[in-house]
């Protein structure tokens, strides 16, 4: 099982989410450092600035968000949450997100499914067709060297490697993930994507054209509300 969709789509859909996401990261942020405030030490910090940096968020954001989860200052706590539920055509999707207020974050994700041809499930209806694992994807170019990258990724731990028109696709079990990203990384590769991610076992390969253009309307909901970190889904197409 592999990635969704091409690089060119997915970077598109990225750079229209892009000034949503800074509350999002801002989030993800805080509750990492609940850990520590030191990346140095809290590798789940150490992602979440990442990602954050990879955005363009400013070090002031950050360094607040930091501060504000590691309890320098009372504010607002977050909870982390999951659902599970069918999209159109029966594809499953897991919704993952953070919040201050669980009454909000419920309503909005059942009213998201049930209005766009969904039903919301109860946990484990789902989950069973995902593994948890690292995903780490690095575009394809003149300068990448597939050797190069799968004898890197392979002596740092990396359990598979798929080889697309447009990239790579690597995928670590989630006690290696860091050590790979990390491998990478110090070799000089750019990692379009670097992430703990529930990545599909089973697949829905296609969808009729309604129940595709639902499908791509159900996840830009999920994705734009505030409360949403993530949202994972198995169908093989591009949306």
């Amino acid at each position: 099982m592999g990635r969704h969709g091409t690089i060119a789509g997915r970077k598109e859909a990225q750079d229209r989410k892009r000034a949503a996401s800074f509350t999002k990261f801002v989030r993800l942020i805080t509750v990492a450092a609940r850990n520590g405030a030191d990346p140095e030490y809290n590798v789940a910090l150490k992602h979440a600035i990442e990602k954050a940096k990879a955005i363009n968020m400013p070090n002031d954001n950050i360094m607040r968000a930091v501060k504000k989860g590691s309890g320098a200052d009372g504010s607002t706590s977050y909870e982390a949450l999951s659902y599970e539920g069918y999209g159109p055509g029966g594809v499953a999707i897991i919704v993952e997100g953070l919040t201050d207020n669980k009454n909000r974050t419920a309503s909005s994700v059942k009213t998201a499914f049930d209005r766009n041809g969904g039903n919301l499930g109860v946990s484990g209806c789902v989950s069973y067709m995902f593994e948890r694992k690292g995903v780490i994807e690095i575009e394809k170019t003149d300068k990448t060297s597939e050797d190069e990258i799968m004898d890197i990724a392979l002596e740092a731990g990396m359990e598979d490697m798929q080889t697309y028109d447009d990239s790579f696709y690597i995928t670590t079990a989630t006690d290696s993930f860091d050590s790979v990203s990390s491998a990478l990384r110090n070799a000089g590769y750019e990692l379009l994507e670097s992430d703990i991610e529930f990545v599909p076992s089973i697949e829905v390969e296609t969808l009729s054209e309604g129940d595709s253009e639902k499908l791509r309307k159900l996840i830009d909901i999920l994705e734009n509300d505030d409360d949403v970190q993530k949202v994972h889904h198995n169908y093989a197409g591009e949306l």
